[in-house]
């Protein structure tokens, strides 16, 4: 067949498949970008975060002379990033040209890139910040009278005000420097848009000042959140390296450093640092690296020396390393990374070897006077049986009272062996025999509880350290209600199994006592403990795609108020309720996100809400629920209040709901209020779908109450007063059996 027919228009013309359909573009002329956009481009790659911004400025001022530097952050550093410093100030005649880019004091030639001595080189940290920022410096040299401030915008003077002259304005100030970047990327809406957590942001800042300060000597460093009376990093000007390490990372590091001093001619460098010992091991190594005194980074050198500490750590653990390199300029490229993150030099591979040969020998000289953390022995462990006293190699035999064996009587001997079948492998649902193709015959060949299917996903944040003082009062205020026998009891009891979905119970031994556990009141207390201890640190439960915020408060009124018999045609406006706590929640978006991990956009859309404990997935039947009670429920007018009156909305939403209890036949509509179904499941399902997704959700929440909540509750619970008189029920005790079975 010679020829096929396309329809190529809407008129069904015709053509041959030989045809030539591609269609010639025209032709595209090279032309030059525009300045600004050339500008913008290089501000990008320059400053990527505002902790890029922080390490130019920290650089620049270090080079100034400095012997002091205190950072003010506000919103992560991208409402506010301030600096200021002591040093030698910046003359006035030099401000026009201050923010152009390719201005610099350190170099005038090529040449002088192989000599470079200074942090900055290139003259364009200030510019890139002025293209992306508002931009304020404000400088007084040593002999002038006066200091000047000036405001800048794409790298030019820019006024402070419409209408108002772009001139530097003399005003009263001390000797050195203060750099002010307002609204970072306030013009790049993308860029803006990717910082998610202003917490992260000032981490990083943190993070970046600290590995200054302990590098700096001589320089003193202060960094604080705007609005907050204390620093969150202060280290003194006159500190040693060890003080400043203590200061910065913690006197468990400090305490284990050893003193590094390496050097070798024919690479041309000298070394010198602190390392920890084999005494000291974390989960996540700290590697602190400075070359020429500049912060970069080497990922081989950190590898190499991290596999130096294998033999000498336990599996998983990580040293903390502090290294200061010199490195003769002239083998030294700086210029290979917008952000001087990276350097190249020569011979990096024999540098590496030299340093890594130096930590193993210094590691080796010190690991025979290594010590361990010891603890005594756990409630409920076994001890370690005695040697054989005939056995004449053994070593010599201590006698403590732990390892004695002392005859125990009859009606103190228990099984306590949780690796035994449970009283719960007996049960069996009860059910109409008639019926073989009901769902509880068919939940005879399935298994008692299963887990959840859950996936997670690991995210790099850093452990944030909670300094609020009301969050520490809440702590000590849980500390005081201790019941010390309950907290015993549950540390060392064996899980026996659920006895009532329903009426939430469990049973649980402890030593020769059987008791019923109210695990819907403990889950709560738990939960609140949690949010205590993890506050600001929770995981996150995505919802993707996000949930509309008004639509579930929505559901909440109606639900609520059909309840007790009120309808909208009682003139009650439910519209006005969900925009009150609506635009509450919205209001307070940031603190929510930054202390719960509850997110919500400014459109008034859920993106993520806490994640408290991995294994258990809380009804999200219940989350309207828990939204509307976040607007009357929480005091929002006092800090320490509204702390506590969210936690406790938080644990209330993840105590595990009350189910149904009956395998078969019909579920009552109580019953169905109370499960975690919701209107919309209920209306769309039949009896058996709703009697299969209850009957699902009970396995897995029995699983949660086994392998989760109950080995929680041994390891992290404090036990209370209040839940010993309210969740806690004694039933049995093997010396009462004793009794009775004597008599008769």
């Amino acid at each position: 067949m010679d020829e096929m027919e396309i329809d190529s228009a809407p008129g069904g013309t015709k053509r041959k498949a030989d045809d030539d359909i591609w269609v010639p573009r025209p032709r595209q002329r090279i032309r030059a970008l525009d300045p600004d956009v050339v500008n913008k481009i290089a501000a990008g790659e320059i400053i990527v975060a505002p902790v890029h911004a922080l390490k130019e400025l920290i650089e620049n001022a270090v080079d100034a002379g400095s012997t002091s530097l205190e950072i003010l952050v506000k919103d992560g550093g991208l409402k506010l990033l301030q600096i200021t410093d002591n040093g030698g100030g910046i003359e006035k005649e030099d401000l026009e040209i201050l923010c152009v880019r390719h201005t610099t004091s350190k170099i005038s030639t090529f040449e002088d890139l192989s000599s470079i001595a200074t942090y900055g080189f290139r003259g364009e940290a200030l510019a890139s910040i002025s293209h992306i920022a508002h931009l304020t410096v404000t400088t007084k040299t040593k002999e002038a009278a006066l200091a000047w401030r000036a405001h800048y915008l794409d790298g030019k003077l820019a006024p402070a005000k419409p209408g108002q002259s772009a001139e530097p304005k003399a005003v009263a100030g001390r000797q050195g420097t203060q750099i002010t970047v307002e609204d970072l990327f306030f013009n790049v809406p993308t860029r803006r848009r990717a910082f998610r957590s202003y917490a992260d942001e000032f981490n990083k800042i943190i993070d970046m000042a600290g590995r200054y300060a302990v590098h700096c000597q001589g320089v003193g460093f202060t960094c604080k959140k705007a609005g907050e009376a204390s620093n969150s990093l202060s280290v003194q000007a006159q500190a040693t390296v060890i003080d400043r390490i203590r200061y910065v990372y913690g006197g468990m590091v400090a305490n284990e450093l050893i003193e590094l001093t390496v050097s070798d001619d024919r690479w041309g460098f000298s070394a010198n640092g602190y390392v920890t010992n084999a005494n000291y091991g974390v989960k996540k190594s700290n590697f602190l690296l400075f070359i020429n005194h500049r912060c970069v980074e080497s990922s081989t050198m950190k590898k190499a020396i991290e596999q130096t500490y294998t033999s000498f750590l336990p599996k998983g653990g990580h040293p903390f390393i502090y290294l200061s390199l010199e490195i003769d300029p002239a083998r030294v490229d700086v210029n290979v990374h917008p952000t001087k993150r990276e350097v190249h030099f020569l011979n990096e591979e024999e540098v590496i070897q030299a340093l890594c040969k130096k930590i193993e020998s210094e590691l080796a000289a010190v690991d025979e006077s290594r010590t361990f953390l010891t603890q005594s022995l756990l409630p409920g462990a076994k001890p370690v049986e005695p040697l054989d006293e005939d056995d004449s190699d053994a070593a010599p035999k201590f006698t403590t009272p732990a390892l004695r064996k002392v005859r125990r009587n009859s009606n103190d001997l228990v099984r306590t062996d949780k690796s035994q079948g449970k009283i719960t492998a007996m049960f069996s649902p009860a059910g109409p025999a008639d019926k073989a193709d009901s769902p509880a015959r068919a939940m005879e060949d399935e298994p008692f509880a299963v887990p959840e299917p859950i996936e997670y996903t690991t995210i790099d944040r850093d452990q944030v350290n909670c300094r609020l003082r009301s969050i520490k009062e809440l702590r000590q205020e849980a500390r005081d209600e201790i019941n010390e026998e309950l907290t015993e009891m549950i540390a060392s009891h064996t899980f026996v199994g659920v006895v009532d979905e329903k009426r939430r119970l469990a049973a649980i031994q402890a030593g020769v006592k059987l008791y019923l556990i109210d695990y819907g009141h403990m889950c709560f207390e738990y939960f609140y403990q949690l949010g205590l201890t993890d506050f600001a640190n929770f995981g996150v439960i995505n919802f993707s795609p996000p949930l509309d915020l008004r639509e579930l408060l929505q559901l909440a009124v109606e639900k609520e108020h059909e309840s007790v018999g009120i309808t909208p045609e009682d003139g009650f406006n439910y519209n006005f309720f969900v925009k009150t706590v609506a635009n509450k929640l919205i209001e307070r978006r940031e603190m929510l996100q930054e202390y719960f991990s509850l997110e919500i956009t400014p459109t008034g859309e859920v993106v993520s809400i806490p994640l408290l404990v991995k294994g258990y997935t809380p009804s999200i039947a219940k989350l309207p629920r828990f939204l509307l009670r976040l607007g009357p429920y929480v005091n929002w007018n006092d800090e320490k209040q509204c702390f506590k009156t969210f936690l406790t909305e938080l644990a209330t939403f993840y105590v595990p709901e009350a189910l149904p209890t009956t395998p078969t036949g019909e579920i009552e509509e109580e019953d169905l209020e109370e499960s975690y179904l919701d209107d919309e499941q209920v209306q769309e399902l039949n009896s058996d779908e709703i009697l299969e997704e209850v009957r699902k959700r009970r396995q897995h929440v029995r699983w949660a109450v086994e392998h989760v909540f109950f080995p929680a509750f041994r390891s992290r619970l404090i036990g209370t007063t209040k839940l010993m008189q309210n969740a806690v029920l004694e039933v049995a005790s093997l010396k009462g059996l004793y009794k009775v079975f004597e008599r008769c």
